[in-house]
């Protein structure tokens, strides 16, 4: 009879959110610890681990040591039979061994009834209680509050960390029997459930530390099982153990830490001949609700090698401690590992290989996506299975190895993946322990030659020869092709040989999950990793999927920096679901596999995976694979066309080849578009080749249609009839007519050919592709009635709609007809065309449809100039012009077409008064009527109004003959020279005196106060410009007074309309733009503009002028004036231009109007004087 009493571990530590998912991945050795240097009295009873320190607590019947394995050093000791704890024969026993870190002792129990605890500092102990039965079992809850024993007089004693008794409860032995119960209580003892009787249930039990279950294990008719309770004692699953009933029994069961894995601690039941048993422990996991047999430890029949204690490590979830019974311990490191082929060509099958016991499952995915535990092989070896690799080489990465618990490596090879794998060799390495000395296996080369495996930091070569070579297996450093050996700075988990670049590289993913290629230090937070064609894929812990190219890790490695998630783009980055691993990547092809929390496997489809390939496919002329892979992972398909817009031009005959199917090529024209998406979807990765370009200045829709258009109709335009109307419609103008009158053609001349298409299947096409009342519009606009009822025929229109209108056409005459359709299509300009030819009758129709459309360039050119209705047409586009204020045109059009007195008008109205004097001479107009309308042309506010004075002279001298209004007007416009000249042409030198000096004085007065005052506001307004203040300063009530001047002087600009149809009016139209008001945008460069012109022009004029008649004393105040404004602008040229902006930058330019003029009036200066 057993009594087992454990606690239910809870979640001190928040395991149970942990959801562990191990279906296709194994458990691989990364290093095992031996340490044979202690030796004690006895032999050991009881084991701990110190989770703080690592060192082991171990009991035995003289005494109880603390150890640190890896030094080989004894902490501390003390011997429990000197204070007769224990008696000194060696008979005693020690029920039970807990280290209790809060208090830095450890407690145990002996089966003489004392509790006593063991001060880890001063190495004494203390007797905290003693129970007068004895003691057959001790166990502390997971917080080391509680403590339960159990007695030996069948009771169980619920007590405090401080050893105050709780309740004391009695187990009721009478209960058990050959069936028996699992009684599970609470804290306080209350019975909380007892499960049903279990027939065959044997004394282990351990409870899960996620608290979901508590297993054990059972004897069956037929079986051994390992059992699985609910904490209310029911059934909850079960798996069986790989022996026979009889032949082993089960002395623990042991949970480690996270849950993740069980571990079974058998014995053999039956001796063998040396009258020893064999020992083994294993290590359970379940995916799927399937549990695997991932490790068997096989420590053979030798007693003294046989387990005494075994238990997981608190603090490491995959460590398991040992001690035999000749005190040796051994600490065993395990990490999870998925076994995955490494090829990166087509012949790679994507194989994964899953540890089961003896069996090893394999799963093509390249083939088939198969859940676990389901496979597409199974492996059957002799033995179970502790590691499995691929080989290592290209072509051949389809074997695999397999390193079975006797000691055995065995090689499987496959023809093709539909055939199963041969065990065509077998390899015996001596040592069976040799495996657990190193936790990396690959092999590389013909001949089972060199394996990879890592012992602690550094990278070792195992050669194993083949079965006809004598050598024996050998372990060397292994070095890179650079003949560097590899040094990881910690051990990793998994490893990974590829090349980045040129270079080789080994990458290396640690249990901390941090990513290394060789002693640089990739990115942290990964999960999981793995190398496919040019990219590093990898998950990360904050559930995202990434891919990483060659040329990213190149560049993380030179500048050894850690990769983080924000600096990735939509292409390389991509959301999992939480908590997902790579399984594999199937080489050449665009699938991940991932598998899930639950188990179950996902196959996705990364982006930049999935461009990777298409761009080889591409390049590769493999248009079938491309397209077929768009359309199914919604690719846009316009990326067929944009990788290499003239590959794809010079291949399109290979393209619909390849395609062969005709609702492939129609969903590829209609998915086309101008976009270029290699510039916004899908952009080129960097360093990539540049691709040439289409130099045709057409649009890319219309290439692609126009190519495939004509490419089709070389090959069979029956065939691909469809596609050849899509290209039709699919145009940027769609080519409805054209489409339309193809499907006529077929229905006036049906093919002959097979398989062709008829004109009904065509038109039912065509009303998918477009719009029915569209696609009715545009077959109106064929004018043929019979296509027109065909299209009307299979859209849904009611006859009693159609049939009306189409009768009371066909009842017209031809160009009429086709008139009135146009204009019903509003297609005025070719309505415009057929009612033209209509006849005289309809003409006034047409001139109607004209002026509402303003059709009246292309009505013009559809009559003869000499006609009357080209007259009338002009006489209507005259009134149109005239209202769009454009009467000089006007008069052009109504002068060219006869009708002068018109013209005469709105050459006056819009001061043409040249082309109105030519006109009125042609009338020709009375001298007094002529007289009249020079004055009006010059005067009334119209060509004085536009400063234009010498022309307003000009009509009042020669066409007015009004010479003294002629002279006044020029002396106004100080035109001073030209007024000279009419004086003494028509002998008026009175006005000389009256006129003429007078405002020379006041000219002098004004040009000199117009030159200080702008030289300085301009100087003003460009520093303020440039010190962005404004004009709020001290000098705004300057800026104001010349602006206010010269606003009111001659050189304000007006805002009448400016033609810039020529260079000088387009200069004309810039300097309309520049405004002296103040505080306007461009007020400096007016002011600028402004003394630049006043200098050129009026000043120089005005000073010879008074020199002439003897005004030197203002002459002389004029030149001084013009002297200091000279000074001024030369001093501020280098602010205003600074060197580095006077010789090679625009701002000298930029005021180029203004700059030259300064040497040229120096000059005139000089003559002057």
């Amino acid at each position: 009879m057993y009594v087992v009493v454990l606690f239910l571990p809870g979640d001190p530590k928040g395991l149970t959110c942990i959801t562990a998912f191990f279906g296709m991945r194994n458990l691989k050795l990364l290093k095992s610890l031996r340490s044979c240097e202690l030796q004690c009295l006895g032999s050991p009873q009881c084991f701990s681990v110190r989770g703080d320190t690592g060192s082991l607590l171990l009991a035995s019947q003289y005494s109880i040591t603390e150890y640190d394995p890896r030094t080989g050093q004894v902490v501390s000791e003390a011997s429990l039979t000197a204070d007769s704890f224990l008696p000194e024969d060696g008979s005693g026993v020690v029920v039970g061994l807990q280290d209790l870190a809060e208090v830095e002792s450890a407690c145990l129990a002996t089966a003489g009834g004392d509790v006593i605890l063991f001060n880890l500092n001063t190495c004494q102990l203390e007797c905290v209680g003693s129970v007068d039965s004895g003691l057959t079992s001790m166990s502390w809850s997971p917080d080391e509050e509680l403590v339960i024993l159990t007695t030996g007089q069948e009771t169980v004693i619920m007590m405090t960390k401080d050893f105050e008794p709780i309740t004391e409860m009695g187990i009721h032995q009478d209960d058990f029997g050959e069936a028996r119960k699992v009684r599970v209580w609470n804290r306080e003892g209350v019975l909380q459930a007892t499960s049903e009787p279990i027939n065959g249930l044997e004394q282990a039990l351990c409870w899960k530390p996620s608290g979901s279950l508590i297993a054990s294990t059972q004897r069956h008719p037929n079986k051994h099982s390992v059992v699985f309770m609910e904490k209310n004692g029911l059934l909850h699953g079960d798996f069986t153990l790989p022996f026979s009933k009889d032949q082993v029994k089960v002395k623990k069961l042991l949970w480690n830490s996270d849950s993740s894995v069980l571990a079974v601690w058998l014995q053999d039941m039956t001796a063998g001949e040396d009258g020893n048993v064999s020992s083994y422990i294993q290590l359970w996991t379940v995916g799927n609700y399937h549990w695997y047999l991932k490790q068997s430890l096989d420590f053979g029949r030798d007693p003294q090698k046989a387990p005494a204690c075994v238990c997981w490590d608190p603090e490491r979830p995959l460590q398991l401690h040992v001690v035999t019974c000749d005190w040796t311990t051994i600490a065993y490191d395990w990490g999870w590992t998925t076994e995955r082929s490494p090829g990166l060509d087509a012949t790679d099958n994507a194989n994964v290989a899953v540890i089961d016991g003896d069996k090893i499952l394999v799963t093509t995915f390249r083939q088939c996506v198969v859940p676990p535990p389901m496979c597409s092989f199974e492996l059957q070896l002799k033995s179970p299975v502790n590691q499995v690799t691929f080989l290592c080489q290209p072509q051949r990465t389809n074997q695999l190895a397999a390193f079975t618990a006797d000691g055995l490596i065995s090689i499987f090879s496959q023809v093709s993946w539909k055939d199963p794998y041969v065990d065509y060799c077998v390899m015996h390495i001596k040592c069976v322990f040799f495996f657990f000395f190193f936790f990396f296996f690959f092999f590389l080369n013909e001949n089972l030659s060199p394996s990879l495996f890592p012992v602690l930091w550094n990278v070792l070569v195992l050669t194993v020869f083949s079965p006809v070579d004598c050598a024996e297996p050998s372990v060397v450093e292994w070095r890179d092709s650079n003949g560097c050996s590899i040094s990881f700075p910690v051990p990793c988990v998994q490893t990974v040989l590829c090349n980045i670049g040129q270079e080789e590289y080994l990458l290396g993913l640690t249990d901390r999950s941090h990513l290394y290629a060789g002693d640089t230090e990739l990115a942290s937070n990964i999960s999981s990793f793995s190398v496919c064609n040019d990219f590093l894929v990898i998950t990360t812990h904050s559930h995202t999927c990434m891919f990483w190219a060659s040329l990213q890790i190149m560049s993380m490695l030179v500048q050894f920096s850690l990769a983080s998630d924000g600096g990735q783009n939509d292409e390389t980055l991509r959301r999992v679901e939480r908590g997902s691993r790579i399984v594999t990547v199937v080489p050449q092809d665009t699938r991940v596999i991932l598998q899930m929390p639950r188990g179950n496997l996902e196959t996705v489809h990364h982006r930049a995976l999935v461009l990777a390939q298409l761009r080889r496919w591409l390049d590769s002329l493999k248009f079938r694979e491309s397209f077929e892979c768009m359309r199914k992972l919604r690719i846009n398909l316009n990326l067929i066309y944009d990788h290499s817009p003239k590959v794809f031009l010079e291949n399109i005959e290979t393209f619909i080849t390849q395609l062969d199917s005709i609702n492939h090529i129609n969903l590829f024209l209609t998915e086309l578009k101008e976009e270029d998406t290699t510039s916004t979807m899908y952009p080129r990765p960097e360093n990539s080749p540049v691709r040439p370009q289409t130099a045709s200045g057409k649009k890319k829709v219309d290439v692609v249609c126009d190519a495939l258009k004509s490419t089709m109709e070389s090959m069979d335009p029956n065939k691909f009839c469809l596609s050849i109307l899509t290209a039709h419609v699919k145009k940027t103008v769609p080519e409805l007519e054209i489409a339309l009158q193809k499907v006529h053609e077929l229905r006036a001349n049906p093919p002959k050919s097979p398989g062709a298409v008829s004109a009904e299947e065509a038109l039912k096409y065509l009303l998918f592709l477009v719009n029915v009342n569209d696609l009715y519009e545009h077959s109106l606009g064929t004018y043929d009635f019979d296509l027109v009822l065909m299209v009307a025929e299979k859209s849904q229109k009611d006859p009693k709609e159609y049939l009306p209108f189409l009768n009371m056409l066909k009842s017209l005459e031809p160009n009429y007809q086709r008139f009135t359709i146009d204009k019903h299509l509003k297609r005025y300009r070719k309505a415009l065309f057929h009612l033209s030819k209509c006849g005289q009758e309809h003409f006034p129709e047409a001139l109607q449809l004209v002026k509402q459309q303003k059709l009246y360039n292309e009505a013009l050119r559809l009559f003869t100039a000499d006609s009357a209705q080209y007259k009338a047409l002009s006489c209507a586009y005259a009134e149109h012009l005239v209202e769009q204020q454009q009467a000089e045109q006007a008069g052009l059009l109504l002068w060219r077409c006869g009708e002068i007195t018109s013209a005469l008008q709105a050459f006056a109205t819009s001061n043409s008064w040249r082309n109105a004097i030519c006109v009125a001479q042609q009338i020709p107009l009375p001298p007094d009527q002529l007289a009249l309308l020079a004055r009006d042309l010059a005067g009334n506010q119209k060509l004085t109004e536009q400063r234009r004075y010498s022309e307003a002279a000009l009509l009042l001298d020669q066409y007015a003959k009004d010479c003294e209004e002629a002279i006044l007007a020029l002396i106004t416009g100080a035109v001073w020279e030209e007024a000279l000249r009419l004086i003494y042409m028509h002998n008026r030198q009175d006005i000389t005196e009256t006129n003429l000096k007078p405002a020379l004085l006041e000219g002098n007065n004004c040009s000199a106060l117009y030159v200080q005052l702008l030289v300085t506001a301009t100087m003003k307004c460009i520093d303020s410009s440039s010190d962005e203040d404004g004009p709020d300063c001290a000098d705004a009530e300057l800026y104001s007074e010349a602006s206010s001047v010269m606003t009111g002087s001659k050189y304000s600009h007006s805002n009448s309309r400016i033609s810039s149809r020529s260079s000088k009016n387009r200069r004309k139209a810039e300097r309309k733009k520049l405004s002296l008001k103040e505080g306007s945008p461009l007020e400096d460069k007016a002011l600028m503009y402004a003394l630049g012109e006043i200098i050129t022009t009026e000043v120089h004029s005005l000073l010879k002028t008074l020199v002439l008649f003897q005004f030197d004393k203002h002459a002389e105040k004029l030149q001084q004036a013009y002297d200091e404004a000279l000074h001024k602008m030369e001093a501020a040229i280098p602010e205003v231009w600074p060197d580095g902006l006077q010789n090679n930058q625009a701002p000298v330019n930029k005021y180029s109007h203004f700059n030259p003029c300064l040497k040229l009036n120096k000059t005139k200066q000089s003559k002057i004087r």
